[in-house]
């Protein structure tokens, strides 16, 4: 099959460090080169990828300093790959595009006029028309207009259910996120004494709980992961709730970490804490712990309860405290089972595979569509039929009803 992938433009394919978004589309592209396919990126040029590269500058918005709020480039990026894509629409069986940040929305207009099916990957969530916590708008319900008649994959049901609450969203089913597992230490037998919390330095993401946690329990935690200085609200929960707590020993703050390095941390790491304070459509970094063999203890909220088997690959929990008294049974879970769920439920061979059977799906509905469009153009050319307004597609030969 001929794929192509346009990528969000601010972080790197794959990502130098944070970039949740940009490791799955990395792990996804890489899997289905494998599994045979021809898959083009469209990306920034610092990508690093074994697919065909085709971008429209060279480094990725957050290389640049750009900030969230300055789309003008990310919307170059997007007009750029639509336009290749019009122009060889030849060359290619699917579009596959990924909705994770605000700017990524006028995708969906750009890709009305598209004669090749696409679907798109709902990775963040609704609503899209916000600056942080700052402020929020109502574009949103405006893009539906075109949203509402695109292919929508979510990651993962919870996802789903909720962006069915505010929107209608045309939903084609639910892909959990992958990994490459050939990439990932195998599990240690016993591991070192400590715990460990990774991501964005957000209050959301809950690393203050964590902190919390760990010095109740008395046990070492290493918080790895990225302020965002791009958003002051992350500076500032960084040095009001972060920073007092560091004192290189209890707690440590190791900054942003590669995959190397990552994978190095959680799988020598008793167990990951996983305090989350709303309802995160996935969390990549649970499965990315699993995968070594560290379990994750994590509040029952968002996606959490379709990725972590309670008493198996870790706990769901609902306070901190259920979190303290968890960390005593910790030791008691298989760490080789626990990757083995990863292995079976979340890698980047499955989730391959599971793209392929809704591309051949969308593939096969839009070729009924153009079938239909032929017949009633023939039709109404021989006077059997009144077809009102229409316009012939002439590169395609399709017949839309413009009325």
């Amino acid at each position: 099959m001929r794929i192509a992938h346009i990528a969000p433009a601010w972080i790197s394919v794959p990502p130098k460090a944070y970039g949740g978004t940009e490791n799955v589309v990395s792990s996804l592209i890489e899997e289905q080169i494998a599994q045979g396919h021809d898959v083009t990126l469209f990306s920034p040029g610092d990508a690093q990828t074994s697919a065909r590269l085709i971008s429209f500058f060279t480094h990725s918005l957050f290389e640049e300093g750009v900030p969230w709020e300055a789309h003008l480039k990310a919307y170059y990026h997007l007009h750029k790959s639509v336009d290749y894509l019009r122009k060889h629409a030849e060359d290619f069986d699917i579009i596959h595009t990924h909705l994770s940040s605000s700017s990524d929305m006028y995708i969906f207009p750009l890709m009305a006029s598209l004669p090749i099916p696409f679907v798109t990957t709902l990775h963040s969530a609704f609503p899209f028309d916000r600056i942080s916590d700052k402020w929020t708008g109502d574009a949103d319900s405006y893009y539906m207009e075109w949203i509402a008649k695109s292919h929508m994959v979510a990651i993962s049901e919870s996802a789903r259910q909720k962006a069915k609450k505010d929107f209608f969203i045309n939903f084609i089913g639910v892909v959990h996120h992958g990994i490459a597992m050939n990439n990932v230490v195998v599990p240690q037998s016993k591991p070192e004494n400590f715990l460990v919390w990774l991501g964005r330095l957000v209050p959301d993401k809950g690393a203050h709980i964590a902190i919390e946690v760990a010095k109740k329990a008395g046990i070492p935690l290493i918080l790895a992961g990225i302020v965002d200085n791009n958003i002051p609200q992350a500076r500032r929960y960084f040095k009001e709730q972060i920073e007092p707590a560091i004192d290189g020993k209890q707690i440590q703050y190791i900054g942003p970490i590669n995959t190397k390095q990552k994978n190095d941390l959680l799988g020598r790491a008793r167990a990951m804490l996983n305090p989350i304070q709303w309802e995160e459509p996935f969390g990549m970094v649970m499965i990315e712990a699993m995968a070594t063999g560290c379990p994750v203890i994590s509040f029952k909220r968002g996606a959490a309860a379709e990725i972590i088997e309670s008493g198996v690959t870790g706990f769901l929990v609902d306070t901190p405290d259920e979190m303290l008294k968890c960390l005593a049974q910790i030791d008691s879970l298989d760490r080789h089972e626990v990757r083995k769920h990863v292995q079976e439920h979340f890698s980047a061979c499955a989730m391959a595979r599971n793209y392929t059977r809704l591309y051949l799906r969308v593939i096969a509905e839009s070729e009924k569509e153009k079938g239909v469009a032929r017949a009633l153009l023939r039709d109404a050319l021989a006077g059997k039929t009144f077809v009102p307004e229409v316009e012939v597609d002439t590169l395609n030969g399709v017949a839309m009803n413009t009325a």
